[in-house]
């Protein structure tokens, strides 16, 4: 038998100037990947893919309109901007088939069962939320929500001077225009099908669903709604923020209500 070990390593030959190229120019004129080139240029997909890599052309540019980056903003000071928007969640009885798999189905008591309405609320400076489960996000249910959102917001200090929605009817409903009019509070509104003008409370509501109503497995929708304030105390006080330099919320605001996180 040969002895393997004595065998020189053979180092992998290099493709020339001109296959490299080549394997370029086919790829700037089809935007085709690896596989799809190799019927194009004589060579396997995986020393297309070393020679994509190499010459950095291994993704595609993105198209001008995609190549904008995004506007982002942050007002000034706590309450300058406040975003507001809903979220429908459904009611259950015992967990389905998120928790136990696809062979569960939906259980018999979680049939028409109804649903929840998460309205939430984040300042835009801070970040300081405040959200509530509610029966249904009507104007009547939307405008109770926005007088017990700012009533604890005062507590913290802020003063709220504008409220940014999305065009929902709850948001241009006559008691909507009337209490934000007797509150002095400025009403914004999203361009229409842009819902990232909204995208702090968009990125927030995200974040809710991922770390509060869907992190764990809940017995019912009932024990989910009380397990909602634990998480805002702690999101608002401990959970740190990427854009505030890894601090929470409430570092924010802390100097308003008379003491120091």
């Amino acid at each position: 038998l040969r002895d393997r070990s004595s065998t020189p390593h053979r180092q992998p030959r290099r493709l020339s100037v001109e296959a490299e190229q080549a394997i370029l120019a086919a790829r700037r004129r089809s935007a085709y990947g690896p596989v799809r080139l190799a019927g194009l240029v004589p060579h396997p997909p995986s020393t297309i893919g070393k020679v994509l890599r190499r010459y950095g052309c291994s993704r595609l540019p993105r198209p001008e309109g995609a190549a904008r980056c995004a506007r982002r903003y942050e007002r000034e000071r706590p309450g300058e901007l406040l975003h507001v928007d809903t979220k429908k969640l459904g009611r259950f009885w015992e967990p389905g088939k998120r928790v136990l798999g696809e062979q569960a189905g939906r259980p018999h008591k979680n049939r028409r069962v109804g649903w929840q309405h998460l309205h939430v609320a984040i300042d835009d400076h801070s970040r300081l939320a405040y959200a509530e489960l509610l029966a249904g996000q009507d104007a009547e249910a939307c405008v109770r929500f926005l007088e017990r959102a700012l009533a604890w917001y005062r507590e913290q200090g802020v003063v709220v001077e504008r409220v940014l929605t999305d065009n929902a009817k709850a948001y241009h409903s006559r008691a909507w225009l009337q209490t934000t009019g007797q509150l002095g509070i400025e009403r914004r509104y999203t361009r229409i099908y842009r819902p990232r003008t909204n995208g702090k409370a968009e990125r927030f509501i995200q974040t809710l669903l991922r770390e509060w109503a869907y992190a764990r497995s809940y017995r019912s929708s009932s024990v989910r709604t009380r397990a909602l304030s634990g998480y805002l105390r702690w999101y608002n006080r401990r959970r740190p923020h990427s854009s505030l330099g890894a601090r929470p919320p409430i570092s924010r605001v802390s100097h308003l209500c008379g003491h120091d996180s």
